[in-house]
């Protein structure tokens, strides 16, 4: 119980006082005119009220994946706390910060465009095909998803939820951000926090206490946590996808100084909900073991809805089933919104064609919808295990792209370079580790993954000892004058 509210306690103040660091580094100005209004096209630039902002912030980032994610990663015991707490707060917040903030500094560029503009022209267009895949499976996951779940709770069946879960995502990506996203996101925002809160709440109620920090590894089927958990828990910690989602709301900031309570806010939020669930995970079920049985009866939806209903009665039931269904569909249809965003700013990049126009950028969405809906009538689990590893990739990169802006800046870079360089050694790790990867052995998999950390490491030295090189000889050139 102690460490549960000492990690609460934690995030907060890592917000009000780190997330003041951060900000501080970056160097707001809010003299400066921001896209929402230099940029305004009624459709995705627009002002919006920061709370606003901040509670489609939150959806977006969300979905399920602070509750689901927290839940699995809940297996390997109360070591997951120290993750959610110290990623959050040191990686996932500062992660968010930066792609939102620098895509604002040009022009709420998407994530691809600001990769080649700091880490070069290839990155950015091998970025664009992996974030566009990620985007897909995002959508198609969390279309396949509420449709399952529908399906079992009305008449209707799962081709027909799915066409119409579908429709409806394609429509929200389309029209412009204040008349759906704007209007109604907010309202499913509020009610995340509310579900998260109440359960929250209810642990301390739970016939079992909930367990207070250990760093053994609890978890039944005896995974490594390194690197796994770090890819489990993602959304709670650090998500590559949020870098995709802030540009969405870097187009709405009526100034800079926003930009902390939507970007790094947001992501404090999602880590406070990603704790109450691990926590509930590891409590609600008396042990870990417990905890594996529930998730392969019922997989973490049914963990979701037992827990719910369990300690909020009907009331919460209805909240799970909710939740669920909401959450993942408001996350899906963003996810095709930032793709459409992304495919729009290569084609022009490439064409040096304007496609910028409503019906333009409308038509942009059927490259992309169209094989997210194929894959959603596939396994989805099949599906998710792809989207992990892929999501942890996308947040390495953007911490190497935010650690040059600092860099190239000459700021203090190191808040966004040695969280980057923990992600390269995840990454690395784990896509020789996994089943879906090259399923290697542990010991072959830690091996590999350390070669390709220090060719990362010996890049980034490699840039360091240029910046300095180049740093002297303006001092040199100055001094000559």
């Amino acid at each position: 119980m102690v460490t549960f509210i000492a990690s609460i306690v934690l995030l907060i103040v890592g917000y009000i006082v780190y997330g003041k660091v951060v900000e501080r580094i970056f160097g707001i100005n809010d003299q400066n005119p921001t896209p929402a209004y230099t940029s305004n096209d009624g459709l995705d630039y627009m002002p919006m009220s920061w709370w606003k902002a901040s509670l489609i912030q939150l959806l977006n980032i969300a979905g399920t994946g602070p509750i689901f994610g927290a839940i699995m990663g809940a297996l390997y015991g109360p070591v997951a706390f120290i993750w959610i707490v110290v990623g959050c707060i040191f990686a996932g917040a500062v992660h968010d910060y930066f792609s939102g903030m620098v895509s604002l500094r040009h022009n709420g560029a998407q994530f691809p465009t600001i990769v080649g503009k700091y880490l070069g022209e290839n990155l950015k267009y091998i970025t664009t095909i992996v974030s566009i895949f990620l985007m897909v499976l995002v959508a198609a996951a969390f279309t396949a998803a509420p449709a399952q779940l529908l399906t079992q709770i009305t008449p209707l069946n799962f081709t027909t939820w799915l066409l119409i879960i579908f429709v409806y995502l394609v429509l929200a990506a389309v029209l412009p951000i204040n008349k759906v996203i704007g209007r109604v996101y907010p309202i499913f925002g509020a009610i995340l926090i509310f579900m998260a809160v109440s359960i929250g709440i209810g642990l301390f109620f739970f016939d079992y206490s909930i367990p207070n920090l250990t760093l053994s590894n609890l978890h039944p089927g005896e995974m490594p946590i390194w690197p796994l958990l770090m890819v489990t828990i993602s959304c709670g910690a650090i998500s590559g996808f949020h870098s995709t989602q802030s540009p969405i709301l870097a187009r709405t900031l009526k100034k800079e100084s926003e930009g902390r309570k939507v970007f790094y806010g947001a992501m404090i939020g999602e880590g406070v909900i990603a704790m109450i669930w691990a926590a509930a995970g590891m409590t609600f079920f008396g042990s870990t073991g417990a905890l594996q049985t529930a998730l392969n009866a019922g997989g973490p939806a049914g963990v979701v809805n037992e827990i719910s209903l369990t300690t909020l009665g009907t009331f919460g039931g209805i909240l799970a089933i909710l939740g669920i269904v909401v959450l993942p569909i408001t996350t899906g249809d963003t996810a095709l919104r930032s793709s459409r965003m992304m495919l729009a700013e290569l084609l022009t990049q490439i064409t040096k064609k304007d496609f910028k126009g409503k019906g333009k950028l409308a038509l942009l969405i059927i490259p992309i919808a169209g094989p997210a809906l194929y894959l959603s009538t596939i396994d989805y689990s099949f599906l998710w295990r792809y989207v992990g590893g892929s999501n942890q990739i996308v947040a390495a990169v953007m911490l190497w792209t935010a650690a040059m802006y600092l860099l190239k800046n000459n700021k203090f870079h190191w808040i966004c370079s040695i969280p980057a360089l923990f992600m390269t050694a995840v990454v690395s790790t784990y896509w020789f580790y996994a089943p879906e990867g090259f399923n290697l052995s542990y010991g072959i998999s830690l091996t590999l993954g350390m070669v390709i950390w220090l060719a990362v490491l010996a890049w980034f030295v490699r840039q360091l000892i240029k910046h300095k090189a180049a740093g002297n000889n303006e001092d040199s050139d100055v001094k000559a004058g």
